[in-house]
Formats: structure tokens, C-alpha cells, sequence
């Protein structure tokens, strides 16, 4: 009789080799120079740093872009139930997100169309048959239509059908649940393309186990949390007594998938013929960073991949969703090891290094010490981020 202890411990976390890619991803990976071997890219550009302190800024960027276009919301394995929802309220609207019963995906304010309460406060997912206000009692169906009206013939002349709740544009793409903050709004999903979308079926988004979820609420701008994750320049430095022996100054390949950056390098001492090693671990070779237009961060690891979306609430403060995706649930104890050890050490290293690093600088730009900000070449890719923002906030977009 086969010992199930014995034959749990061989059942190793799923991996994905670089065939289970997608043609697109496979030919970046393939350009990627071995270690050392090309030099980095030689440019100085400039950023006022008034756009990461001044309000009316912040107010600019959160009329002309977040409350204009798709932007991440939760991955829908938040929410992967039938009958389920979850209020929302991080993007500063109170949001309620419904998984009806057939499967299919709303988006409304979560407000009452009698006096504007909540309909529902706890921000958790629920499962739930309708939605009723706790204040009088209004009853509405997931659909958003109300049901039932609370002694309705103390009302005159008055008709459920004219009291629906307010609709958001919603779409699922690429396992993330995206929507546009402007119940005026067209719903024009245009900048999620199918080349991004392609990507994130390839890494299994659309069908990843839900490890660990974490809300970090942060001291800086936005676009400073957001930094980080778009340069290698600071990984072997701000990262060197963490995860910054494994990366080096590393040579990216950059693509743009719409509005969406793409970049991927190889670790330390990556050199192309590893890749015909057939069979193994695709992500302890190459880590492909993308940059989710506007305001998310997507990041594969050998064992999971982290998703950051992150919220702006001032022009100060930030809040950021991080959240831990997995190929499947572990089955082992050994799996379950592993996963709840790189939760541990993800945390830390993005809240005790990079995080950190956004709020000392945020310290920094508030005391009028400079009055620009200067990137070089290996941090190339912020630039080209900020003149698509550039392009939004000028109306030239």
C-alpha cells in the first residue's frame, strides 16, 4: 500500500516552460544578450517634481485619466463565485463589483437610488441572493434593478423601473476585472489589447489560485510607488541584502503591447543556451516585468507571479493591492512551505525596500530640495511612461 505522506511529498508545485509561452513572449525572451555582454542604454531626461506634489496635478491625473479609462480593479479570482460580490472603495468611489448568477460581471456605485446609503459596507466578499439597503430596506436584484420598495404605497406615482442602480463600463480581460470610473462614460476597453491579453492568459492569470492578498497603505505618490517596478537600476542596490545578488545590472528587452510595457531579462549569469534546456522552470531563467497601463505592476517569480494595483488617494498617498497569484493551491506541506516563505519574503522586500524607497523620496521632494527629478538609461522606461501621461493630461491622446 503506497504511503500517502510519501506520495504527497513528490508532488511538486507546477512550473511553466518557455513552450507553454506564447510566440510573442518566446522571441523577447530569445533577444535577451547574455550577462554582461551589452552595455546599457545612455540617455538623461528630466521630471518636474511639482507633478508628484501639487494637487491640482493629482486632480488633473485623476479626471483625465483615472476617471477616463480602463483601469484594474481586482483579478478575478477575487471574485470567481457565482452569486458573489465585494465592495470596492480604494479608487476614493464606493464601488460594488457583482459576479451574478450566471456568471456574468457588474459594475455599479454602490449607493442606494433612494438616499444614497451603501448597500453594502463591509469590504469582503459576500455571497448574496440580493442586495438590500440597511437604511430603509430598498431590495435590488444583482442585475442592479429594484426588486422591492419598503411600504411602497407611502409613495406616490412612483416606479421600480425608474430607480436602477447606477452602472459602471466593466470587462473581464486577462484575468483581471477592469473598469471605467465615470457612470457618463463610454465603455471604450480599446487600450486592452489582445496582445496584452494573449500575455496574461499565457502566464495563467485568468485561472491562478488566489495565495495571499495584502493592502499596503503608503506615504507617496503614486507614481513614485510605481517607479521602482519599472527601472533595474536600483534592484542590485536597494535590494542588496535581499533579492539583489540574483538580478545584477541586467539587460531588458522592452516591447510595447498598446499602452503596456513589456520588459523581460535573464538573471545573474544568464547566458541564451540555457534555454535549450528542455523541461524546466522558464521563470528561474527570465522575469518578465509589465507595466499595466495606468496604475498596475505584474511580476513573474519561478513559483508566482505578484500583481500590484496600485490606488492613488492623494497626491501623497497611495494605497496598493498586492496580491499573490499561483499556478494552483499547494498540495503538499512541502508546497505550502515554499509559497507561505515567498509571501513572507515578497512582503518584505516590496515594503521594507521598494515601498520605503517611494516614501524617503516623497520626504525629499516636500522639503524643495530639487526641482527635477533625473533618469538615466537604465531607467528608461519611466520616461516613456510619463510622456503617455503627458499625452493624456494634454489632451493630445
Amino acid at each position: 500500500m503506497v504511503d500517502p505522506k510519501k506520495q504527497e511529498s513528490g508532488v511538486k508545485p507546477r512550473i511553466q516552460t518557455l513552450d507553454m509561452l506564447n510566440s510573442s513572449q518566446v522571441e523577447a525572451i530569445r533577444e535577451i544578450p547574455a550577462y554582461g555582454t551589452q552595455p546599457p542604454p545612455i540617455m538623461t531626461r528630466h521630471y518636474p517634481t511639482a507633478n508628484f506634489t501639487n494637487a491640482k496635478r493629482f486632480q488633473d491625473e485623476q479626471e483625465k485619466i483615472f476617471r477616463r479609462l480602463p483601469v484594474p480593479i481586482i483579478p478575478s479570482v477575487r471574485l470567481p463565485e457565482a452569486g458573489t460580490v465585494l465592495a470596492h472603495n480604494e479608487y476614493g468611489l464606493p464601488l460594488l463589483i457583482v459576479r451574478g448568477k450566471d456568471g456574468s460581471l457588474k459594475l455599479f456605485l454602490n449607493a442606494c437610488q433612494h438616499k444614497g446609503a451603501k448597500l453594502v459596507e463591509e469590504c469582503s466578499v459576500q455571497k448574496l441572493s440580493r442586495l438590500t439597503c440597511p437604511y430603509h430596506s430598498w431590495t435590488y436584484g444583482l442585475d442592479g434593478k429594484l426588486l422591492a420598495i419598503a411600504r411602497q404605497d407611502a409613495f406616490e406615482a412612483i416606479d421600480k423601473a425608474d430607480f436602477p442602480l447606477t452602472e459602471l463600463p466593466v470587462k473581464e480581460c486577462g484575468g483581471i476585472i477592469w473598469g471605467i470610473l465615470d457612470r457618463h462614460a463610454k465603455g471604450d476597453f480599446s487600450s486592452i489589447t489582445p496582445d496584452i491579453e494573449a500575455d496574461l492568459k499565457s502566464l495563467e492569470i485568468p485561472t491562478a489560485h488566489l495565495y495571499g492578498h495584502h493592502t499596503f497603505e503608503l506615504d507617496a505618490n503614486w507614481k513614485l510607488v510605481l517607479e521602482p517596478f519599472m527601472e533595474s537600476y536600483h534592484v542590485p542596490r536597494l535590494h542588496a541584502s535581499s533579492i539583489g545578488k540574483l538580478f545584477g545590472d541586467v539587460t531588458r528587452i522592452i516591447d510595447m503591447l498598446g499602452l503596456h510595457q513589456r520588459k523581460v531579462a535573464g538573471k545573474i549569469n544568464y547566458q541564451p543556451e540555457m534555454l535549450e534546456e528542455t523541461g524546466t522552470n522558464i521563470h528561474k531563467t527570465v522575469t518578465f516585468a509589465y507595466q499595466l497601463f495606468p496604475n498596475a505592476v505584474l511580476i513573474t517569480s519561478p513559483y508566482y507571479t505578484s500583481l500590484m494595483i496600485l490606488m492613488p488617494i492623494s497626491e501623497r498617498k497611495t494605497k496598493v493591492d498586492y496580491y499573490m497569484l499561483t499556478l494552483e493551491e499547494p498540495k503538499t506541506d512541502k508546497g505550502r512551505d515554499l509559497y507561505k516563505r515567498s509571501y513572507d519574503l515578497v512582503l518584505k522586500v516590496f515594503g521594507e525596500e521598494d515601498f520605503r524607497a517611494a516614501q524617503i523620496s516623497q520626504e525629499g521632494l516636500d522639503s524643495g530640495a530639487l526641482d527635477k527629478m533625473t533618469y538615466g538609461g537604465m531607467e528608461n522606461t519611466i520616461p516613456m511612461y510619463y510622456d503617455q501621461l503627458e499625452a493624456y493630461l494634454n489632451g493630445e491622446a
